[in-house]
């Protein structure tokens, strides 16, 4: 018999933990809707979603020993937002407005994938070791808390101090934070090493 409180507490605390840095995508991506029309926001909600499911779906998949992922070459995902924002550096407009780096519903989902490419060695052990009901209880506490990230994401993301300080310096700390985000995960994965030996 399953504990469904503490099943969710659990779930909250792992997802919490592993997606705490996509607050700041998100916001961002929020604030770049809000200026320059792009990303819509339900392709930012979408795209998170979609995202998300597919790193639960790649863990599930990993945990239930159907697939091997070579542990640091997700790494190489990190390239994904690098190359995001400096192509927001390069292609920036002359006005002031926060570059929109990512347009798409896709392009979300595909940062989202990439900044959290980290989250499936958290996941992968997390689900090996859940039953199916237990797993069920975790799989709609993240559905839940990705609507609740995004919603903390957009409020943010239209707080006046937020919008007035990514208006005076997004060009160039939307693409920033992009480039931070994809080179800690280069670092952090280990794959680098491996390319340069």
């Amino acid at each position: 018999m399953i504990d469904p409180l503490a099943a969710a507490a659990g779930a909250a605390a792992v997802f919490a933990a592993t997606n705490l840095d996509d607050i700041v995508v998100l916001t961002v991506l929020f604030v770049a809707a809000r200026s320059a029309g792009r990303p819509r926001p339900w392709h930012i909600v979408a795209g998170q979603y979609l995202g998300i499911g597919a790193l639960v779906t790649a863990a599930v998949v990993v945990a239930a020993g159907l697939l091997v992922v070579p542990d640091p070459w997700t790494g190489l995902l990190g390239l994904l937002p690098i190359g995001l924002g400096i192509r927001a550096l390069v292609s920036r407009a002359d006005d002031d407005a926060p570059p929109a780096v990512v347009g798409s519903l896709l392009g979300v989902a595909g940062v989202t994938i990439a900044n959290g490419s980290d989250n499936i060695a958290v996941y992968v052990p997390v689900f090996r070791s859940l039953d199916p009901a237990t797993g069920l209880v975790w799989l709609l506490v993240f559905a839940v808390l990705v609507a609740l990230w995004c919603a903390v994401a957009a409020l943010l993301g239209s707080h006046p101090t937020v919008v007035r300080l990514v208006g005076r310096v997004g060009h160039r700390l939307v693409p920033a934070v992009f480039i931070a985000i994809g080179a800690t995960i280069l670092v952090t994965s280990g794959v680098l090493p491996r390319l340069l030996s």
